[in-house]
């Protein structure tokens, strides 16, 4: 077997031992805190060190009591409805935005400090003026998506524009290019892996949004089936939520990475 294969599932399987004794050691000193072995039947079904018989989350995640009363399977779906909508519309804006302020010096004097100010606002800063305006759970977190997710996209792809080398701005001069043509023939094929990159980490904060966005906004969705928990008093929820959260957001990242990576001509080509 090949030696960093090896490494690669000895290693993460040393962490998730040292993380199983830590986690062990803060339930035996946190009065009523969830044991690894007391979350994994919370999450499968089965008994627990204390006798109570659970029914697994992830043993019947497809199960529809009412409208308020779903699955996991139906509660991360319903987020990520509203992850893709916030993201699709922060491509839509976030790139031909992108492509004007790489493009035109004039565009980034003038929208430069705006970009720089609004970045670093917290999402939960947007949620109460944009539960306001739309008076709309679904809305609210589309918008709130939408605002903090934009911002990797289009710093990400104006970086794209300026990497673009003066040389071949220069052959579509000598060609006599219009603007559209050097956009699609020049500009846009040497940006598309800083696209990528910026869609790949608006993409990730889209998802840790959305989580915070439903714990405060309600409904259904696993942000607030983590919130739901937390009032219900059972953090073995908590925990396996937690836990979905961090996997789904791995495989978006995941599969951005991979699309992205397919993109990169300069990847491909030491393929």
């Amino acid at each position: 077997m090949n030696r960093e294969l090896v490494k690669k599932i000895f290693l993460p399987l040393v962490v998730l031992v040292f993380v199983l004794q830590v986690w062990s050691g803060i339930a035996s000193i946190v009065n009523e805190f969830p044991t690894p072995s007391d979350t994994y039947v919370a999450a499968f079904g089965g008994v627990t060190s204390e006798g109570d018989e659970l029914t697994g989350v992830l043993s019947d995640p497809f199960y529809e009591n009412n409208q308020d009363d779903k699955g996991i399977f139906w509660q991360v779906l319903e987020s990520l409805k509203r992850v893709f909508a916030g993201f699709v519309l922060a491509i839509i804006v976030g790139v031909p935005l992108g492509l004007f302020v790489g493009m035109s010096k004039n565009a980034q004097y003038a929208l430069n400090p705006f970009i720089q100010i609004f970045k670093p606002v917290s999402p939960l800063a947007w949620l109460p003026l944009l539960l306001f305006i739309f008076q709309d759970i679904n809305m609210t977190a589309i918008a709130t998506i939408f605002i903090t997710s934009i911002w990797p996209i289009i710093i990400n792809t104006a970086l794209g524009v300026k990497s673009v080398s003066e040389d071949y701005m220069n052959v579509a001069k000598v060609l006599r290019f219009t603007p559209m043509e050097k956009v699609i023939q020049i500009i846009l094929p040497v940006s598309v892996p800083f696209i990528f990159t910026g869609m790949r980490l608006s993409l990730g904060i889209a998802w840790l949004v959305i989580v915070a966005a439903e714990m405060l906004t309600g409904g259904i969705g696993i942000g607030f089936w983590i919130w739901d928990a937390y009032n219900n008093l059972n953090y073995y929820h908590i925990i396996i939520g937690i836990i979905v959260v961090g996997l789904i957001g791995y495989l978006l990242d995941l599969m951005m990475g991979k699309i992205a990576d397919y993109f990169d001509y300069t990847k491909r080509g030491r393929a």
